[in-house]
């Protein structure tokens, strides 16, 4: 085989036997067609008006199809191709069955005349069957696009799979779906009666009155705006109560996913998935069946009576879909992948900005203005070229699209001329027809565009059906949640590395016991392993190895809440929302008391600065804390730990903001009712305190003691005390 340099022979051969199949059905036509001038021609010249009627008209058809089966496989040398025995079949009982079809709907007083003599309809035919297997072959079936890739989700089963999130609404989709039937009967016979009147009018019809043809039609005017109306409300009730679940849904599974997720995916997009995605999955799937079925119902009514009007315009009006639906599967497929970008790019940019506007404080203290904003012009440069490219491709479709519809409408113009000069056609009926043949062309439209908008959804349904199924990667809940707790802790072997780093690891066969009523300090530079000892201790992560013991049983055997109850860790940089202090406070809790904050607030000598303020507890601290001050954050999350009343306390570098007096009063607290108490620290004289000390160093335990017992080794925490 002779194949071009630098190209897949594999392409190629593919390349060759598309080729080869057009060719065979170029072959094919031309056969047919010479087969059908044949047998015009044999009618003519022994005049004869009929070829035998219905039966005649099937049995040519068998005889051709037998010709042309048998003539396929001399063309393909015994090797004819599935695709070219439909099209054969195609070619020769199109004819046969439209005419069965004129049969069975002409009224019973007008006798069958057998088919037109008429050699355009020869043309015709061919042209429509050939338009209805390439649409068959390329856009029904996709030519293996559809099953192009078995590791993606059927689009149909992720379709399905949204409609059950339906399920609580079907009172309301079956009122919906009803006036939108109701509706579309309605509207559908407007354009009729617009005719009659119109035919009445002109004297050209004398059977119905004036009055009862303009009732009719103002009844139908009426219904439809009525039922639409009613239609359009349900829908977009039904719109908001499925977004309104959906999100719930989507924010429930995200809250249950483990810390390493969270890492991997930034907030801004997270939040674009639970808003932007979720709104436009709702959306185009609630409005695009609305859109769908809608149109679908009044395409058959209009076509019943389209074609009680004239079956010629009508067939010249069908022959705009195959060739609209072959376009708009073309733009499917570039507008697809656009829109996908369109997306990621608006959930990158939100990020961008997220990120920018909530660090803004590193950004201004490293004067990083001008390289956040060029950052950000970038990203919107990107986002505006694809829009870009997504408004040429639209322009250019609909182009192409009004091109083909202009084309269509003035052959059937042509072709109504022949008819009302034969008064086979009234120009009451031209007019029905053309008030009908317009919305005809939309309703089709309509339904390629909604078809097309759900398939670029696909991938949006993908990603959000994705998280809602995603399960964390994490050890599931115990059941354990003694109401008698004594705190001791004890990681045994514990070895850890992130999944970030999975060949570094952060803690390395780490054995460490924490006694209650007692503080230990883990103590150490920074990148040894303390950061991650609280992480494992409060579940943020599982350990690969080792396991850590709450008074002899693991971590997991307990209920998250209680062990969250339990365990509560004060961070040097408290994390605070928006909103009151009492509301920071009581955060996660449902009976707290103000006396209890009250209580507690005076014993860590917070309670004088919080009675001070205007609204006292009741005080907004503004946009992440931002009205206090770093001492006073500090304060108010060891508030919000110890009403909690746990009976293990974690420091992480909790005091450094705090003066002497109350750093020593914090301590005298969390140390009561015998507490087990984690100090993290790297002030050595904070340190000093403590009953115990380990110090760790690149993840290991390298010596452990009491202060003088250390520095009286002059190993590790000496030389870092005397630093």
């Amino acid at each position: 085989m002779f194949v071009v340099p630098g190209s897949d022979p594999t392409s190629y051969s593919l390349i060759v036997h598309r080729r080869k199949m057009i060719l065979c059905g170029l072959i094919i036509i031309l056969l047919d067609v010479a087969l059908c001038l044949a047998l015009w021609t044999g009618l003519l010249l022994l005049q004869c008006s009929t070829c035998g009627g219905l039966a005649g008209l099937w049995a040519f058809g068998a005889v051709k199809w037998v010709f042309l089966h048998f003539f396929t496989h001399v063309l393909t040398a015994g090797k004819p191709q599935a695709v070219l025995h439909r099209f054969v079949a195609l070619l020769c009982l199109l004819h046969p069955v439209f005419e069965t079809g004129l049969t069975l709907t002409a009224p019973p007083t007008e006798p069958y005349t057998g088919p037109s003599p008429d050699l355009s309809m020869l043309i015709l035919g061919v042209v429509s069957s050939s338009l209805a297997c390439v649409v068959w072959e390329k856009v029904l079936c996709g030519d293996g696009r559809m099953t192009e890739s078995s590791s993606k989700q059927n689009t149909k089963q992720l379709l399905m799979r949204m409609l059950t999130y339906f399920k609580p609404d079907s009172l309301y989709l079956f009122a919906a779906f009803s006036f939108l039937i109701l509706g579309v009967v309605c509207d559908t016979y407007i354009p009729l009666y617009q005719g009659k009147v119109i035919d009445i009018l002109s004297g050209q019809s004398l059977q119905t009155s004036l009055g009862s043809a303009l009732g009719w039609l103002v009844l139908c005017s009426l219904g439809s705006a009525v039922f639409s109306g009613m239609r359009g409300g349900v829908f977009m009730c039904t719109l908001a109560r499925l977004n309104k679940r959906l999100k719930h849904l989507l924010f429930h599974s995200l809250l249950q996913q483990e810390v390493h997720f969270f890492e991997e995916n930034k907030p801004g997009r997270l939040s674009s998935r639970l808003h932007s995605d979720v709104d436009r999955m709702g959306r185009t799937v609630a409005l695009n069946a609305n859109a769908a079925v809608r149109s679908t119902v009044k395409t058959v009514l209009m076509l019943r009576v389209m074609l009680g009007l004239s079956w010629e315009l009508t067939l010249l009006t069908c022959l705009e879909m195959p060739v609209l639906a072959i376009i708009q599967n073309k733009y499917i497929s570039l507008s697809k992948e656009l829109k996908d970008q369109t997306q990621e790019c608006h959930a990158q940019n939100k990020d961008l900005a997220s990120q920018t506007i909530g660090g803004i404080q590193t950004v201004r203290s490293f004067k990083a203005e001008k390289d956040e904003l060029r950052r950000y012009h970038v990203a919107l440069d990107q986002l505006c070229a694809i829009n870009r490219r997504s408004r040429i491709y639209s322009s250019v479709f609909c182009l192409i699209r009004r091109v083909v519809t202009l084309g269509i409408k003035i052959i059937m113009l042509i072709k109504a001329r022949g008819l009302i000069s034969s008064s086979q056609l009234s120009v009451g009926s031209l007019v029905s027809f053309l008030l009908y043949q317009k919305p005809m062309s939309n309703n089709l439209k309509e339904i390629l565009y909604c078809y097309g908008e759900t398939m670029s959804t696909v991938g949006v349904i993908s990603k959000v059906l994705g998280y809602l199924d995603r399960t964390p990667k994490c050890q599931k809940e115990g059941d354990l949640a003694p109401e008698g707790l004594k705190g001791r802790i004890v990681f045994q072997n514990v070895t850890f590395s992130y999944p970030s780093a999975p060949d570094k690891p952060a803690l390395k066969s780490v054995s460490v016991e924490l006694k209650p009523g007692k503080i230990t300090a883990l103590v150490g530079l920074s990148g040894s392993g303390k950061t991650t000892c609280i992480s494992l201790l409060k579940r943020l992560y599982e350990p690969q190895e080792g396991q850590i013991l709450l008074d002899g049983e693991p971590l997991h055997h307990y209920k998250q809440k209680y062990l969250q109850q339990k365990i509560a860790l004060v961070s040097q940089n408290p994390t605070l929302f928006s909103g009151s202090l009492r509301y920071n406070i009581q955060y996660g809790l449902k009976d707290c008391s103000v006396e209890k904050m009250k209580e507690v607030a005076k014993k860590v000598n917070a309670h004088d600065f919080i009675s001070e303020m205007e609204n006292g507890y009741d005080t907004d601290i503004g946009e992440c804390g931002g009205n206090l001050s770093a001492g006073q954050k500090q304060s108010i999350a060891i508030i919000r730990a110890l009403v909690r009343d746990p009976q293990v306390i974690i420091l992480d570098e909790a005091t450094s903001s705090l003066d002497v007096n109350t750093q020593h009063a914090v301590l005298q607290e969390v140390l009561a009712r015998g507490r087990t108490v984690l100090l993290v620290t790297h002030q050595l004289r904070t340190a000093e305190s403590a009953d115990h000390i380990v110090f760790m160093e690149q993840g290991s335990v390298v010596e452990e003691g009491t202060h003088q017992e250390l520095i009286a080794r002059k190993e590790h925490y000496y030389r870092l005390n005397r630093e």
